[in-house]
């Protein structure tokens, strides 16, 4: 849900041209990189017969209000969005404030004139532990562990897999469009990457830190192991699907889900440009995984618990660009409901952990669960290299208790997180860039329910080095 800006003429409409400019030729295709120094110091991809090698290594360090220790499976590393057992002021290293540390192999081959054979496959890892970023694993660390005493956790697709990022392959067409079939990103994520005014931050962005909106509710469906993608632009228009089939065990967090997509975009010459999308969701038997209180792992050591809901969600993203500004604004509409399956036995994760039966609830949604997000941003681009951007995200959470409450008695009590962040980048290299910013985050009522503190202040700055 974003608005971007980019470099438009500062003609006024009367001043255009009423001929149809001659169309731009496409960048010209860079050399592969010959040398270790080129490699550092240029754009050079690592590109030979048709195969691309790139990554992304981001790391950092930062101050908490109230934080947690570091945990290398997480894939965040630390807890900078306020959490239940956000705790005392702390130093941490912060890895990928900015993006997640990916390295991963990607190519696209012509075999026909306009058809194109596409594949992509990477993981993300912690640049300080190396270990794959692994969410499930960072709560089955703190299983039992009281809230004060546990490190920082938290649930996440990335499940220590070899293909914890993406991994598909397909078709491509200029005219018709792509199809892909793997482990691709949700629409739903592909939607806050592009239109977050903090382009997904772990760091400065609570949508990008949680996979609550681009998970359809739940973290773990921000990416499906087994679904086919398929995208078209027809001119200003566009349009995509996505369907998961298979459920738990092709490693999906779900058992079926489907999502489908309109956009456009509308070019106002001097007046900017606009986007445009909507996506609409259906998660079935969504999995949320969680660690396991202290009663529970003496009775399941070395297990996870779960909650299983269907999903249902509805989002509205928008961008404006205009000269060196962008402009960026979102919102979703996420409906929890009890499965319409139930799991009554036990399984296997996306992690490769066992969700003991006596530990999966499947009640927790009576009354339906709604959560609204919100946000708003933009961003300034003072040089090529230099830009900076200020954002404001809102979630509301509906009371869906037995009866209606508006305090922190329980977690089913109405409301609200808030959080504004601040962040500045500088592209000093081609491969490399220097960030700094801050993100303050704070909980109320029924979102409040249960934390050790209801606020956290996390600056941070990072090196990141992309190739």
């Amino acid at each position: 849900m974003a608005m971007v800006l980019g470099a438009a003429g500062a003609a006024h409409a009367a001043d255009l041209p009423t001929s149809k400019p001659a169309p731009v030729p496409p960048p010209p295709t860079l050399a592969s990189c010959a040398t270790p120094m080129e490699f550092i110091t240029t754009a050079c991809p690592l590109t030979y017969y048709g195969i691309t090698l790139y990554g992304t290594v981001d790391m950092g360090g930062g101050w908490q209000s109230h934080g947690t220790p570091f945990n290398g499976a997480i894939a965040t590393g630390v807890e900078e969005l306020v959490q239940k057992n956000s705790n005392h002021a702390q130093w941490n290293g912060v890895p990928g404030g900015l993006s997640q540390s990916v390295v991963g192999i990607k190519g696209k081959e012509e075999f026909a004139p306009g058809w194109s054979f596409v594949f992509d496959l990477n993981m993300g890892f912690d640049p300080y532990s190396l270990q794959l970023a692994n969410g499930p694993k960072s709560l089955l660390e703190n299983n039992g562990v009281p809230l004060g005493s546990q490190t920082s956790n938290a649930d996440s697709s990335r499940a220590g897999q070899f293909y914890n990022g993406v991994g598909f392959a397909g078709i491509s067409n200029t005219t018709f469009g792509t199809l892909t079939f793997g482990r691709q990103n949700s629409l739903t994520l592909d939607g806050v990457n592009a239109y977050d005014p903090m382009g997904g931050s772990y760091a400065f962005s609570p949508i990008g830190w949680s996979g609550a909106t681009s998970g359809v509710g739940d973290t773990e469906d921000t990416r499906y192991t087994t679904a086919l993608k398929y995208r078209v632009d027809v001119g200003m228009f566009r349009a995509a699907a996505l369907y998961q089939f298979g459920g738990y065990e092709l490693n999906n967090a779900s058992q079926d889900s489907y999502q489908f997509q309109v956009g456009a975009d509308f070019d106002g010459g001097a007046y900017g440009k606009l986007a445009l999308d909507a996506i609409y969701s259906k998660d079935k038997d969504a999995v949320s995984s969680a660690a396991l209180s202290a009663a529970q792992d003496l009775k399941y050591p070395g297990t996870l618990a779960a909650t299983i809901s269907d999903d249902t969600s509805v989002m509205l993203l928008a961008k404006y660009t205009y000269n060196q500004i962008k402009l960026y604004g979102g919102f979703e509409h996420i409906t929890f409901q009890n499965p319409s399956n139930p799991q009554l036995t036990s399984f296997t994760d996306i992690a490769g952990y066992t969700v003991a039966a006596a530990d999966i609830t499947n009640t927790a949604y009576t009354n339906n669960k709604i959560l609204k997000i919100m946000w708003l941003g933009g961003r300034y681009a003072f040089t090529d290299t230099i830009d900076a951007g200020v954002a404001y995200y809102h979630y509301i959470q509906d009371s869906y208790a037995a009866k209606y409450c508006n305090n922190t008695s329980s977690g089913s009590c109405a409301g609200t997180l808030d959080a504004v962040s601040f962040d500045a980048d500088w592209k000093f290299a081609k491969k490399f860039d220097v960030y700094a910013g801050v993100m303050f985050s704070e909980v109320h009522n029924g979102l409040a329910s249960g934390y050790l503190y209801k606020t956290n202040i996390d600056p941070t700055v990072g090196l990141r080095f992309r190739f």
